[in-house]
């Protein structure tokens, strides 16, 4: 049974959303300004790799704090919407340069936990969310300014997924895409398909004016680039989830679906370093930092 949530939405607060968007990894990240104030909050920054250099660059992240310095903002949180298997947090590097906290749900110690057996990482490596600033559990409200905000436990495609709300906007993470991108897979460890679905009713549970943002956009049938629907949108027209698709029968297409799927091309160097929040593994005796490729494992 879908659990409701707890707290009314404030339609009334519109925060101002920028885009950015990390083409190599279809990801967008969000810095998002209470309308009443210069606070904001950045939300799933992105760290570029070249996987096959072994080389990482923060030009993205560079582009966001050029943006807040500029517009004289001040930064307060840096939000991860969950544990990423597909691009590497920028957040510790943004908050060097700007200050905030660095949230995530509070189930990121199931994720660590997880992954933390399956890169052999040692004692050396915590698994109780102390990487973190703040750890979100379900209904939690926090501020942005007068910003109010809450977030949202809606796992299913990791134990971590949260939804936040901030005013009218949500930013679903991979739990929604664009109408006519359906939804997130569920087959990572400690995904479910039919848990994905009860959260996907919690996010439509919203007003239907809510403005959701998307994380990816991955441009189905090669149309424009979009990252902006609404409750209602999604709720009329979302191919895996729109009114009159049941439980069960997207429980079926989503585990069919799922079990097609290649894994994502940065699936193992994002976890170990999200997982640590954005921070690389401490490096070794020679000073170089390295990050293993467990064999025959995902």
């Amino acid at each position: 049974m879908n659990k409701p949530i707890s707290f009314s939405v404030n339609m009334t607060q519109r925060p101002e959303v920028t885009p950015f968007f990390d083409e190599d990894t279809n990801t967008f990240s969000y810095v998002v300004k209470d309308p009443a104030s210069q606070a904001c909050a950045v939300v799933d920054s992105v760290m570029e790799i070249d996987y096959a250099a072994g080389r990482t660059s923060l030009a993205g992240a560079d582009k966001i704090i050029e943006f807040i310095t500029e517009h004289d903002l001040k930064l307060e949180w840096l939000i991860e919407t969950h544990v990423h298997a597909d691009h590497l947090s920028a957040a510790p590097y943004i908050q060097e340069k700007l200050g905030g906290k660095i949230g995530i749900g509070a189930n990121i110690t199931v994720v660590q936990e997880t992954f933390g057996k399956i890169f052999n990482a040692g004692t050396e490596f915590a698994r109780d969310g102390s990487q973190f600033d703040a750890l979100f559990n379900d209904g939690d409200e926090y501020r942005v300014g007068e910003l109010v905000c809450h977030a949202i436990h809606t796992p299913g495609h990791t134990p971590a997924c949260m939804t936040h709300v901030m005013g009218d906007a949500a930013f679903v993470g991979d739990t929604l895409f664009m109408p006519d991108g359906g939804t997130a897979r569920a087959d990572f460890p400690g995904g479910d398909a039919r848990v994905l679905y009860q959260s996907i009713q919690r996010v439509l549970s919203l007003p239907d004016e809510t403005r959701l943002f998307m994380c990816h956009d991955y441009q189905p049938g090669g149309r424009e680039l979009e990252y902006l629907t609404t409750v209602k949108a999604e709720k009329e027209s979302n191919i895996h989830v729109h009114n009159g698709i049941d439980e069960n029968a997207f429980v079926e297409m989503r585990e069919a679906r799922d079990a097609t799927l290649d894994m994502p091309r940065l699936i193992l160097p994002s976890l170990q370093v999200n997982m640590r929040a954005g921070h690389l593994p401490d490096a070794e005796d020679n000073g170089t930092v390295y990050l293993k490729l467990p064999l025959n494992l995902l």
